[in-house]
């Protein structure tokens, strides 16, 4: 039956040389680009769109207590006439003006770079709202050119399944289950044949009793890459 999965993998394998010749094509790569560009534009336009609120909320909030600590100051500039008529020390007014100033700086400087920020992130996203018109572009545009491409190749692929078909029939299940699972997982060749002690494909080293399973005509599976090996008699 070693014969009929080698033939139905043969079959494959043109099956194979098809698939990779379309998925080299430019059309699909723009295609492809554009789409996996536009499954995650949103994501990240809204990522976009909840930084700015939450940068907004920050510039009022640091607006407003710079306006609170400009309106406190403003009640200092008529600090020697505030000593004339309530007394005191003079000294412990100047230093609380003198302290409420620093603060005035140090908030100044935390609007200027948080504006900054904002300014970035607007740049951003503008940036990424114009990505994501040309993408849009781009899949629209080869989206039909990777179609097209397709369907050039559609009778030739046909073909080629309606062989595997035919071929699939005088093959055990079992065998064509696990074939067809191990496909699945992107592994090609799936079934070789062991020319010396070594897996044919990834070089690992097969045991005694390995050995003498295929020395039988038993398949074994490969220990490190899973393939199928036979050996025969």
């Amino acid at each position: 039956m070693i014969d009929e999965l080698l033939k139905y993998q043969e079959a494959d394998g043109k099956l194979r040389a098809v698939e990779q010749a379309i998925a080299a094509t430019e059309e699909r790569k723009k295609y492809m680009t554009a789409r996996k560009f536009l499954e995650k534009a949103p994501e990240k336009l809204e990522a976009l769109d909840a930084k700015a609120v939450e940068l907004k909320h920050m510039f009022d909030q640091l607006e407003k207590k710079y306006k609170e600590i400009a309106d406190t100051i403003r009640d200092y500039e008529n600090l020697d006439e505030m000593i004339g008529e309530q007394g005191g020390e003079i000294s412990f007014y100047k230093k609380n003006a003198s302290q409420i100033s620093d603060n005035l700086r140090g908030l100044k400087a935390e609007i200027n770079k948080l504006v900054s920020m904002i300014e970035a992130a607007s740049a951003e996203y503008q940036t990424a709202k114009k990505q994501t018109i040309l993408m849009q572009r781009q899949y629209k545009e080869y989206k039909d050119k990777y179609a097209a491409v397709k369907q050039e190749h559609a009778e030739e692929i046909a073909q080629i399944e309606k062989e595997m078909a035919k071929i699939a029939e005088h093959v055990p299940k079992d065998q064509l289950e696990r074939y067809n699972a191990k496909r699945r997982e992107k592994l090609y060749p799936v079934v070789c044949e062991v020319k010396d002690k070594r897996c044919p494909q990834c070089g690992m080293e097969l045991s005694i009793v390995e050995l003498s399973k295929l020395a039988e005509g038993t398949p074994i599976e490969c220990d490190s890459c899973r393939r199928t090996l036979f050996k025969r008699k």
